[in-house]
């Protein structure tokens, strides 16, 4: 994929373009696949070899919300799933 096929969109964006049929998603897009019951429960903590590195990072209003929401450990819920993520990446 080279830079002019990467485009920017707020989420507000991305429903008004699904709503006008303008969205460039496959209709044919497998369905992505459930975690299964108890999956975070098995979750581990880990800490990489480089130790932990302090960033700024911006987020849209409705992620941070939804962490936030659930109460104290929400910077600590969201490093969790970027590391799963990560890890399941590689």
């Amino acid at each position: 994929m080279n830079e002019k096929a990467i485009t920017r969109a707020s989420l507000a964006d991305v429903r008004i373009r699904k709503e006008r049929g303008e969205s460039q998603t496959s209709p044919n897009a497998p369905e992505r696949e459930a975690f299964e019951r108890g999956f975070w429960d098995k979750a581990e903590m880990r800490v990489g070899k480089g130790g932990i590195q302090s960033v700024h990072l911006k987020l849209e209003k409705e992620v941070f919300e939804f962490f936030k929401e659930r109460g104290k450990g929400h910077i600590s819920r969201m490093q969790e799933v970027l590391k799963a993520y990560a890890h399941a990446h590689k």
